[in-house]
């Protein structure tokens, strides 16, 4: 009789549970499909998820004041709308959970619009184009990817570049050591072990890239080798029931582009190496 009733009482505690995760399951959809736009605006404040170690788009100084492209464009643009913009760190590999989550309202931090997150996301206008680059130490000689073939990689964890070295197997993971790339929180610690030998090359962003080179005591040590992985686009990733927030920042980034404020931030922080669609289409 006493199994039979510990029996039913964990039936109804399965039965609960599965009632409890089909609940929030539920509201995570509702969450998703939603249009926020207007409790944005009433709360005045809206939600950017980044990695703030991602040199120059969203980073933090060594006082820990947070600055960058992204941090200037996100607050520029919100600006418009009379809307604040707070920033939220988050683990990158799980952006788009923090998202769905609810967690954060955008993720605008050199965030590359792809098939698979756009099945995911939706996508603003891209804002910015970007390259995905190796960088390697000039003398360790190695100047394509030919030269990586069993040696160590690099690149950051859910990073575009990760996707790629998965994608194009034949450019760089069937020729690395083991077959996989050293994967690695930030960029920051990546650039750590390629400066002290634990890896020979690092796929990255060219924005990182570009921007960590030339701020370092001798840039004349690195090299900067860009192969056959198609271009890449910069937008920011939403819910895709945030219908109006999109309108509102495809807007925003054809406003700033019109009076001038898209090419200041522009020349800021990557002087006039940069290639940026909005000011194209002017």
């Amino acid at each position: 009789m006493k199994k039979f009733r510990r029996f039913w009482a964990l039936l109804v505690v399965v039965v609960g549970l599965g009632s409890v995760l089909a609940g929030c399951a539920n509201v995570t959809e509702r969450a998703n499909t939603a249009d926020t736009w207007s409790t944005i605006q009433k709360k005045k404040k809206v939600v950017v998820g980044l990695d703030d170690s991602f040199v120059p788009m969203g980073f933090r100084q060594k006082s820990g004041k947070l600055v960058g492209y992204d941090i200037d464009l996100a607050r520029a643009v919100f600006k418009l709308y009379g809307v604040k913009v707070d920033f939220q760190s988050i683990d990158w590999s799980m952006n788009v959970t923090e998202l769905h989550n609810g967690t954060i309202d955008l993720i605008w931090n050199g965030f590359s619009v792809t098939p698979q997150r756009a099945k995911q996301v939706a996508f603003s206008d891209t804002y910015l184009n970007n390259d995905q680059v190796l960088v390697t130490l000039k003398k360790n000689k190695i100047k394509s990817y030919k030269d990586m073939t069993g040696k160590v990689l690099g690149a950051q964890t859910g990073s575009s570049g990760a996707n790629d070295i998965e994608a194009y197997p034949k450019l760089l993971k069937n020729r690395i050591k083991n077959h996989e790339a050293v994967t690695y929180d930030s960029f920051t610690n990546a650039f750590i072990d390629l400066n002290v030998g634990r890896i020979k090359g690092l796929l990255i962003d060219s924005t990182y890239a570009n921007y960590y080179i030339k701020h370092q005591a001798h840039p004349e040590d690195y090299r900067v080798t860009v192969g056959s992985l198609p271009k890449e686009e910069f937008a920011v990733g939403m819910r895709k029931g945030d219908v109006t927030m999109r309108k509102k920042i495809n807007a925003g980034l054809k406003q700033l582009a019109a009076n001038g404020t898209l090419e200041k931030i522009n020349e800021k922080w990557f002087g006039s190496n940069v290639d940026t669609p909005l000011l194209s289409k002017k």
